[in-house]
């Protein structure tokens, strides 16, 4: 590809992403390029996210879906309204915890980790905050309800994807973690993903109005 067409194929990615309603795929990042190819996208927004590196916008992949956003140093100017802090409970935190690493997951499946039961408003709590979506159902009997975490979820806590997850020592060392039973502890460590040991801190988190 020479330089020129290298040079259209930013140009047509930026416009793309600039007039989007939503993150968009690489998929659909090629279909609206005329089915573009997607090793020459990747290394357009490879140049792209660096030209924007030290700029008011950045160019970032949450969840294999690409969007610009404000600066994390200049988001302030753009607040127009105080953000409202609600901080969630233990269960609720638990409950995110256990779908963020063992996603997807039942009602049950939730349950048997936690040893206690969990409430539907816990699951209201997450999924008005929009960090966790209906999955489908598991193909057992009474075919249960399953969950998982949303694109919105890895954005507030800044994660390109689950494998950024920080681990139990991670946050015990930045004191974000409350003491949680041993057993709990452990069965997050035993299934948690590749280079994640432990959810992030949805106790420190605020969800905005």
């Amino acid at each position: 590809m020479s330089e020129l067409e290298r040079d259209d194929l930013a140009r047509g990615l930026e416009a793309t992403l600039f007039a989007a309603e939503a993150p968009l795929t690489l998929d659909a990042l090629a279909g609206h390029l005329g089915d573009a190819d997607k090793g020459a996208l990747r290394e357009a927004l490879r140049v792209l996210k660096v030209h924007y590196a030290d700029r008011g916008i950045h160019l970032v992949e949450r969840g294999g879906r690409w969007h610009f956003e404000t600066a994390p140093d200049l988001a302030h100017l753009l607040r127009r309204e105080r953000e409202q802090v609600r901080r969630l409970s233990r269960a609720a935190t638990e409950v995110l915890a256990i779908i963020a690493y063992h996603e997807p997951v039942s009602r049950a499946d939730i349950e048997s980790i936690r040893g206690v039961q969990t409430s539907a408003g816990t699951l209201d709590v997450l999924m008005e905050a929009g960090w966790i979506r209906l999955a489908g159902r598991r193909e057992v009997p009474g075919r249960p309800v399953i969950y998982a975490t949303t694109p919105e979820f890895l954005d507030h806590f800044g994660l390109s994807s689950r494998r950024d997850l920080p681990g139990i020592d991670e946050l015990r060392a930045s004191g974000l973690l409350d003491p949680v039973d041993d057993a709990f502890e452990q069965t997050m460590t035993d299934d948690a993903p590749e280079d994640a040991e432990e959810s992030p801190s949805a106790e420190e988190a605020s969800v905005g109005d």
